[in-house]
């Protein structure tokens, strides 16, 4: 697992070799006690769960970042090392 991106207590990682449970781009979040995994494609929560403002902050994140966090899923997906992304401000 490697954190990209923390903003708003909100964290966010990708885990290496990560694409055989949900079978499609995804990043992992995690805030408090609440942990839950968005699809890259469309921001989608596809499990868990978290506060639904957080969501949306994770969502909108997920729409301005989406081409470097595409290119950090393949990266991760293929064991290669990944970058870090810019917090949402």
């Amino acid at each position: 697992m490697a954190i990209i991106s923390m903003f708003y207590g909100i964290i966010v990682s990708l885990y290496f070799f990560d694409n055989r449970q949900h079978q499609l781009p995804h990043i992992h979040v995690r805030y408090q006690e609440h942990e839950a995994v968005f699809s890259i494609p469309d921001g989608n929560l596809v499990e868990g769960e978290i506060p639904q403002n957080k969501a949306r902050l994770v969502q909108a994140w997920i729409e301005i970042h989406k081409e470097d966090l595409m290119a950090d899923w393949e990266l991760a997906s293929s064991g290669q090392e990944i970058f870090k992304i810019e917090p949402l401000k």
